[in-house]
């Protein structure tokens, strides 16, 4: 009897060696699949981060300068347009910038790139920060 002990346990490691190398692969490619996850999720948060920071600073930058060019004039129209640029300034104050897990990014993003249209518009002037990453539509760093 030990002799059919011993082959019964040869022949179970055989047949289940299939099943132990699949269970141990598929835990070792999901480790690894893991960490390339974290590692590409990393570069991808950072690069559109980059790219997003950048967007909202050439705003900013571009909301102020017209800000103090217009600030001192007294036509109803400059007016109008110093309210514009100051709501667009405001907007990117209320940004938050250190916050990375904001739920309404999406939704602020829109407003102010909608705020930026607007404030183009009542200056007259062609604004397009796409023009001034280098004059294409993608940007790249």
């Amino acid at each position: 009897m030990a002799f059919l002990s011993h082959t019964d346990d040869l022949f179970d490691s055989i047949l289940m060696a299939d099943d132990r190398f699949h269970t141990q692969g598929y835990r070792d490619g999901f480790e690894e699949g893991s960490r390339e996850g974290t590692m590409e999720g990393r570069h991808h948060g950072a690069l559109h981060g980059a790219r997003l920071s950048a967007e909202v600073s050439f705003y900013h930058g571009f909301a102020l300068a017209w800000k103090f060019l217009i600030q001192n004039h007294e036509e109803v129209k400059a007016r109008k347009q110093l309210k514009a640029v100051e709501s667009l300034v405001g907007l990117i104050q209320r940004f938050p910038h250190e916050d990375p897990q904001y739920e309404n990014l999406q939704e602020d993003t829109a407003k102010i790139r909608a705020k930026f249209r607007q404030v183009c518009s009542l200056l007259n002037v062609v604004a397009d920060f796409r023009e001034y990453v280098g004059g294409s539509s993608q940007m790249s760093f």
